[in-house]
This record gives C-alpha cells, structure tokens and sequence, in this order.
C-alpha cells in the first residue's frame, strides 16, 4: 500500500503494509523520478503524516511509528545508533563506526547509512563527515542540509558533532 505526504522539501513516498511501514522515502531526487502508486488511507499513513507535520512544524523529535526495517544484522546495528542522535545534532561517520566497536568500517558504515529506507525517521542525515562537511544523502545533499538548518534552528542543541 502506497500514500505521499507534501514536505517543505518535496513529496515524500510512504509504502506500508497493514501493519508496518516499509519506506519513506523522497518521490524525486537527483537520481531518479519514481512514478505514484495508486494510493490507499489507512489509520498507519494518518499517524505517520501527523507525525511528519508535527516534526516539520517543531513539535516533535522522534517519531513513534512501526517500522519493518529489512537489512542486514550490520545494518540494522548501523540504524539503530542512528536513532540514538538527538533532535538537532550530528555525528560523523567516523564516530559512528566507532561506537558499532569497529573504526576501520567507516565505508560500510556509510553504504548501511545510505541504505536506510526511513528518510527524516531513522535520522540518517544527521551523519556528517568529521570535517563537518555534508556528504552523503539518498534525498539529495540540499534536503540534508534543509533538514540540519531545520533542527538546529528549532531545538535546544547546537548543531555539532554528537559523541555519546
């Protein structure tokens, strides 16, 4: 089951089953233009556009959806550091594969990042490199930087590199 939500920054393609989410992701990037689906509601797509309104409109930091999140244990191990960066910081890639135990997996660190299937949910864009630079991003590196602007402008941190 597919339905769209209309972003600040483009129209954001959700694809779920009646349980679960499968994806978030930006209908057009640079990379590519994906054709619509035939839309379906249900309560699961009313929940996740709320709490999309609700984080573009400042009022909420993490979301609270059910994901189906497929990968590998690697992966998953990646994504779910990712869901521990505070609303409105960053961390790098290099401490990222630091904190999964293994410096030297700082390319499969940033291949699993690129690999989320959860734009602005699992916060991959809050990974930056450790010069501070932006690279990186499935949804186009200006929607990364709208989305770090968006968060730092909006919360309590300031927008720097995150180590736990």
């Amino acid at each position: 089951m597919y339905n769209y939500y209309s972003s600040p920054i483009g129209e954001i393609e959700i694809a779920a089953t009646s349980e679960a989410l499968l994806w978030i992701k930006f209908l057009e990037t640079e990379k590519a233009i994906k054709p619509k689906q035939q839309i379906t509601d249900t309560l699961l797509f009313n929940k996740t556009k709320n709490q999309l309104d609700a984080y573009f409109n400042c009022t909420l930091e993490a979301f609270d959806l059910p994901l189906e999140i497929q990968g590998t244990v690697f992966q998953k191990t990646v994504w779910q550091k990712l869901l521990l960066i505070p609303f409105g910081k960053t961390i790098s890639y290099l401490t990222l594969s630091k904190q999964i135990g293994d410096v030297k997996a700082i390319r499969a660190v940033a291949s699993s990042n690129g690999k989320n299937r959860f734009c602005i949910i699992i916060p991959c864009h809050r990974v930056i490199s450790s010069n501070g630079s932006l690279t990186g991003y499935a949804g186009d590196l200006w929607r990364k930087k709208w989305l770090l602007d968006h968060e730092s402008k909006n919360s309590n941190w300031q927008l720097d590199l995150f180590s736990m």
